[in-house]
């Protein structure tokens, strides 16, 4: 929001310097972006050419004696075509940087002749894009002077950066209100007067959409002439950087920013017929006043006339029935339009105006009607005409909120000291009604401050206004312990997780969480309530179920490069549903070629294997243990997903409802589907199912017993049917003796017809560890049986003879 420091004082009593205006407003939470003082301008005089004469080598060029006003005349070499004695233009002396060719000007010669110096133009000084001759003043312009101060160029701009919630502060009149509740001054308030009007509007309006038009008001002014607008207000809107088109299109540029009220003008003579708020048609058009032509939908809000669509709701006026210097009856709108459809049909058609700011953050609804009646009476003393009497169509009034306001709030909330009286006082300032005068006091809420809903935010009102450099810097206190956690134990475990992945010579990867719906699809989603309304790109279209899909893609994407062999994991979320409880913290990976965990590629004593199912389990592994699961208690079936070959792969479980995870080769389906190739390997580990380990007494690692006895290993061979799973056979040769057998390890699996049909050979290795005393060989042949007899009972195996 720009503004300069006169048409803020024309609002605004107040003897404060620019720089205590613009440290207020950032005090009061209007924080000043930047500050233009117009020194740019300060060096150009007004000069007086007192002769014009003929270059000698140039038949367009004059050679120019100026006074400046310093004493000896100066010379100066010119083009313009307007140059000649007795003209009083502005001077720009060498040593002077002229912002609109952006030069800095020294001692030159021009075909021969020096200049010292410079005739300005208007465009040359950035005052508009005339540059068809130089500055031509007044005669009776004082030489010598200040060009900028004399016509009133020397006013700075100030630039505000407004946050969303702050539309009574996308006006000048608005941002003087503050700073006079902030006492930096007296708001001159003005109400604006109705305009007699004679005779009804010949052009009648319909609503047909009241809820995206909860009012409008028109009036027909005749007899105007249309022409450049005062010099004053073009320079405003120049200052703004708005760019003067004629006298009715500026008034409402103007109103727009000093009043917050953005407006519209239609030519009377082009609009026919009545005119009508709807919805538009799917594929209606309109070409825009910027000379663009935009297709229509059917949630957005159009005013039309008998020939169609002549203006974008709240947006942006139509070509067709636009005023121009031929406009005699001219149309005032003064509209109020649903701030959501605005904002909508704006990022649609990709529109972006100050109409469309002020909007969709909410203008005041009761300044629609002022609003018109403002914008007459300035068409009528700039264009002349005969006003009739104003329409005002759908609008019910204004219902003010009501919001109960505990003066302890204040304290509570902030840490002032704010005392009862000054609170109702600086609200009161603000426009604010308090109802009352007890500690806890119902405040009405101004009909300009949508945003204002509950008790903070009156709150926020008293602490910006009374001072936020009032609060007192104090440390947070301590709620913990100086060694207290402070990540999760969820945080914890990614972290965990990433480190024991990259020290097994994988690389993080980022992946997108969208992707194709066909992938999704693949990996158990798809699911309607994933599936992105808006999304960016026709292959993102929904939110991945596994991190698998864009890993795979991303290892496809370097062996296209010619880098087959890479090892990528990811530590991200994946969603199984749109609700917080179905999303979930994954830890995958996925090795590709010969990316092993020992190296990968050709070797002089052989090429390095693929990778495999066991590279994958052992990556899934290393997660759980760095995560602190049991992995002394892990169980592993054969129960994989389908996306894994299903007799390469298998399910990490703990007990026998917690998966902890999935591991293996994947599916050459689901390769295919994927456009991927080479040998694959993944696993994905479930971080958020890893349940939380006990709480300990205390933090201090129990004591380290060792045994003073040697260790013994002894071998077993079992016959079992071939369905028997050999980690069922491990542990019921550990679950034998809890206390002695420490460690069984599978070394060999053997199948053949001496064995019999359907039945193999496991045979395994049990470390036994004596812990009070040697054992002997009945203590041992004991042991033994208790192993043989739990196979048996568990598995059904049979010891091998």
């Amino acid at each position: 929001m720009k503004f300069t420091l006169s048409w803020l004082k024309e609002h605004l009593d107040t003897d404060a310097t620019l720089d205590e205006i613009v440290g207020r407003l950032t005090a009061i939470g209007l924080e000043v972006e930047s500050v233009d003082d117009k020194a740019a301008l300060k060096p150009f005089v007004i000069a007086k050419v007192l002769t014009a004469e003929k270059h000698p080598d140039a038949d367009k060029l004059r050679v120019l004696s100026v006074d400046t006003g310093s004493g000896a005349p100066i010379q100066v070499v010119c083009g313009a075509p307007n140059a000649r004695a007795g003209l009083v233009g502005a001077f720009a002396a060498p040593g002077t940087y002229v912002p609109g060719i952006d030069v800095t000007l020294s001692v030159g010669k021009i075909r021969g002749v020096d200049s010292h110096g410079m005739m300005c133009s208007e465009r040359e000084l950035q005052l508009s894009d005339e540059h068809d001759g130089i500055i031509d003043l007044p005669a009776d312009a004082p030489v010598g002077t200040s060009y900028a101060s004399w016509a009133g160029l020397d006013d700075p701009v100030i630039e505000i950066n407004l946050t969303p919630n702050r539309p009574d502060a996308t006006s000048v009149y608005g941002i003087a209100r503050d700073l006079a509740a902030s006492g930096l001054g007296k708001l001159k308030e003005a109400p604006v007067e109705p305009v007699a009007g004679k005779g009804e509007c010949p052009v009648k309006l319909t609503i047909e959409a009241p809820d995206l038009c909860p009012g409008f008001a028109l009036r027909l002014v005749r007899g105007v002439k249309n022409g450049p607008s005062p010099k004053w207000m073009q320079q405003r809107l120049l200052a703004i950087g708005l760019r003067p088109i004629n006298t009715l299109v500026d008034i409402t540029n103007y109103v727009t920013f000093d009043r917050g009220r953005p407006l519209h003008v239609f030519d009377a003579a082009k609009v026919a017929g009545n005119l009508v708020v709807r919805r538009a048609k799917d594929g209606e058009t309109v070409l825009a006043l910027d000379g663009r032509d935009y297709e229509l939908k059917a949630d957005m809000c159009v005013i039309a006339d008998d020939n169609g669509v002549e203006s974008i709701a709240g947006i942006m006026g139509g070509e067709h029935s636009g005023c121009d210097e031929n406009t005699t009856d001219v149309l005032i709108e003064s509209a109020l339009w649903d701030a959501l459809n605005v904002a909508r049909t704006g990022r649609t058609l990709g529109i972006i105006t100050d109409a469309r700011y002020r909007f969709e953050r909410g203008v005041d609804p009761e300044f629609m009607v002022p609003g018109l009646e403002l914008a007459t009476r300035m068409v009528l003393d700039l264009c002349g005409g005969e006003p009739g009497e104003a329409q005002v169509v759908g609008y019910a009034g204004h219902t003010p909120k009501i919001v109960s306001f505990p003066l302890s709030e204040v304290k509570r909330l902030t840490g002032l000291d704010v005392p009862k009286d000054e609170s109702l006082s600086i609200l009161s300032r603000l426009g604010f009604r308090p109802l009352g005068n007890g500690d806890v006091v119902d405040v009405e809420v101004p009909s300009w401050r949508p945003d204002v809903d509950g008790k903070a935010d009156l709150v926020e009102e008293v602490m910006r206004i009374h001072g936020v450099d009032e609060i007192e810097p104090r440390p947070l206190s301590s709620h913990d312990a100086v060694n207290g956690k402070i990540l999760t134990t969820l945080q914890i475990r990614s972290r965990f997780a990433r480190r024991a992945l990259a020290v097994r010579g994988m690389l993080e990867a980022v992946t997108w969480s969208f992707i194709p719906a066909r992938h999704a699809e693949l990996f158990g989603g798809g699911q309607a309530g994933l599936k992105l309304a808006n999304p960016i790109a026709a292959d993102m279209s929904d939110m991945r179920p596994s991190l698998l899909p864009g890993l795979i893609a991303a290892a496809q994407c370097n062996a296209d490069r010619g880098m087959g062999d890479v090892a990528l994991f990811e530590v991200s979320g994946t969603y199984e549903g749109d609700t917080p409880d179905r999303q979930r913290r994954v830890a995958a990976g996925i090795r590709r070629g010969t990316a092993k965990l020992e190296g990968s590629g050709r070797y002089w004593n052989g090429n390095a294997a693929p990778v495999g199912v066991y590279d994958a389990k052992a990556d899934a592994i290393a997660v759980l243990e760095a995560c602190g699961a049991p992995v002394d208690r892990l169980q592993i079936e054969a129960a994989a997903p389908g996306w894994y070959h299903p007799g390469r792969s298998g399910v990490i479980k703990l007990g026998p409802k917690v998966v902890l995870g999935h591991f293996g080769e994947f599916h050459p389906k689901v390769l295919e589907a994927l456009d991927a190739s080479g040998p694959l390997a993944g696993f994905e580990v479930f971080v958020d199912a890893i349940p939380e380990p006990k709480a300990r007494p205390t933090r201090t690692k129990p004591k380290l017993e060792l045994s003073a006895f040697q260790a013994v290993k002894r071998d077993f061979a079992f016959v079992v049917e071939k369905a028997v799973e050999a980690g069922s056979l491990v542990k019921a040769a550990l679950s034998a003796d809890k206390k002695l057998v420490t460690d069984v390890n599978v070394f060999d699996i053997f199948e053949g017809a001496s064995l019999g049909e359907g039945r193999k050979s496991i045979a395994i290795e049990v470390t036994i560890q004596p812990v009070e005393k040697t054992l002997t060989d009945e203590d041992f042949e004991a042991l033994a049986g208790r192993i043989v007899e739990n196979v048996k009972k568990q598995t059904g195996g049979v010891l091998r003879g």
